[in-house]
């Protein structure tokens, strides 16, 4: 069928369906270009298939972090674009260690405060073999979903960038804008040798004034999309190190100063803990979008959010209700890693523990070390923070162009869902954008359930065949929307 839009720019023909994004500039929709040549639903269609491929592919290619090994991956990239006639650059930041580059150029005059990167991470976390079902990286299709480590974190991302380029080369569409591929690493380590690396050292190749970027949610709820969560700010991330110590000896003699018992304690004491609740201007836009969303119960309390009398009673149930919501509401401290100990029979002089933290932005390290502190109350105990803190970045828009264009291509793609501002709990590589002045976005253009969600740096990640296509289509309504010229 065809539906007449006012802003008429772009049809896709997706089954049977025909889909119209509008274009806006400035947030305001302007005129329509022709339809491109050979942006049929068979192109696209061709171009998932072969995108699960070459995800496939993607995930048997270990890069598990450390050590990385990015390059080999960032060359397998670079077989498919030069396949598809599309140039791009590799960039060593140590050995064996990069980024990819490639480019579409405008038709206009190059102006990188109008160019659109995409970009995802080639690097995976580790994994425990014994606990998976499969090989975490045979990327396995198994029940309707693909199987492995990056899977959605974030190889999936990458890939999908990487159809949405190919997909713009094979429809020979006319762009306003430059859309830059980005595939680089050691975001699962901090970035320093990723994107802090291409930031620093090879901006040129990458300056944009835009960015779409993993980082946001796609919520399947009862099978249907319930909103799509645009990340416009994350919190920051710092690991702490906790060390007791006391005295070694032969463990047949028990000590009081034993530095593993003096640990426990203030681990059991930490973990217990909770920070006070925060808000910011992210995470009130998040609830107040949500709240209609939910069901009575839910949106009562998140609309009692910030009440005087009924807001700590609030605050309670909503953590209660879901860790995510709980962890936007504020700083938290997971213990990660414990240390003791070398033999079964000897007392060690030293032990240790990880603390993983996650800060809302604007909130200082010391501030939360300092009620630690206290709250241990031990003299053999005493805290770290590990070099290569995450820092705080400026909030994305939600009213820009691309902000305006992904709430269409949501609505459009998934029956009405609502783009909602949300804060990101982890980290992501949309900081160092955002330090200068990019417009980041993040996104998880796959619709996944809480299952799946939780299956992120845990056993089994995968993500189905189906939102994985949906996640493609997606993605290419939002840059065809930002990006096919007028």
């Amino acid at each position: 069928m065809a539906r007449r839009i006012t802003s008429l720019v772009l049809q896709l023909t997706l089954g049977t369906v025909l889909f119209a994004f509008p274009i806006y500039a400035q947030g305001t929709p302007q005129a329509a270009p022709a339809a491109g040549a050979g942006s049929s639903a068979a192109d696209l269609s061709q171009i998932e298939s072969d995108a699960i491929g070459w995800l496939q592919a993607l995930i048997r290619i270990n890069t598990t972090n450390p050590p990385g090994n990015e390059l080999v991956a960032a060359k397998y990239l670079a077989g498919i674009l030069n396949k598809e006639g599309i140039p791009s650059e590799t960039f060593e930041s140590a050995p064996g260690r990069g980024f990819l580059v490639a480019r579409l150029s405008s038709s206009a005059v190059p102006d990188p405060s109008k160019a659109l990167l995409l970009l995802g991470h080639l690097d995976v976390v580790g994994v425990d073999k014994s606990k998976w079902t499969v090989d975490p990286f045979g990327g396995v299709i198994q029940g309707n979903y693909i199987y492995g480590r990056g899977a959605f974190d974030d190889k999936g991302m990458t890939v999908a960038n990487l159809a949405v380029l190919v997909a713009l080369k094979r429809a020979n569409v006319r762009l306003d804008r430059d859309v830059i591929f980005l595939a680089e690493g050691d975001e699962e380590a901090g970035g320093t040798l990723g994107m802090k690396f291409a930031v620093e050292q090879h901006w040129d190749k990458i300056a944009c004034g835009y960015a779409i970027n993993e980082g946001g949610r796609s919520v399947l709820q009862d099978g249907k999309v319930q909103y799509v969560g645009v990340q416009v700010s994350e919190k920051v991330s710092v690991n702490v190190d906790v060390i007791a110590k006391g005295t070694s000896g032969h463990a047949s003699i028990p000590r009081p100063d034993n530095p593993v018992v003096h640990l426990a304690a203030a681990i059991a004491k930490i973990g217990a803990y909770e920070a006070p609740v925060q808000f910011n201007s992210v995470t009130r836009a998040y609830f107040e979008a949500l709240a209609p969303l939910e069901d009575d119960e839910t949106a009562k309390w998140m609309r009692a959010l910030e009440s005087s009398d009924r807001g700590d009673h609030a605050a309670r149930w909503i953590s209660s209700a879901n860790l995510g919501w709980n962890a936007m509401l504020r700083d938290t401290i997971s213990p990660t890693m414990l240390e003791a100990g070398v033999r079964q029979n000897v007392i060690p002089s030293e032990a240790r523990a990880v603390l993983n933290i996650r800060l809302l932005p604007g909130n200082m390290i010391d501030v939360l070390l300092g009620k630690l502190q206290q709250l241990v109350n031990d003299p053999e105990v005493s805290f770290e923070v590990e070099p290569a803190e995450g820092e705080a970045a400026p909030s994305t828009s939600t009213t820009s162009a691309l902000y305006n264009a992904i709430g269409l291509a949501a609505a459009t793609e998934f029956s009405g869902a609502p783009a909602v501002p949300y804060m990101g709990t982890g980290a992501t590589d949309s900081m160092y954008l955002r330090l200068r002045s990019v417009q980041a976005y993040g996104l998880m253009p796959f619709p996944l359930t809480a299952e799946d969600y939780a299956r992120m740096h845990g056993d089994d990640e995968r993500v189905p065949v189906d939102s994985f296509r949906k996640g493609i289509e997606f993605l290419y309504g939002i840059v065809s929307n930002f990006a096919v010229a007028k």
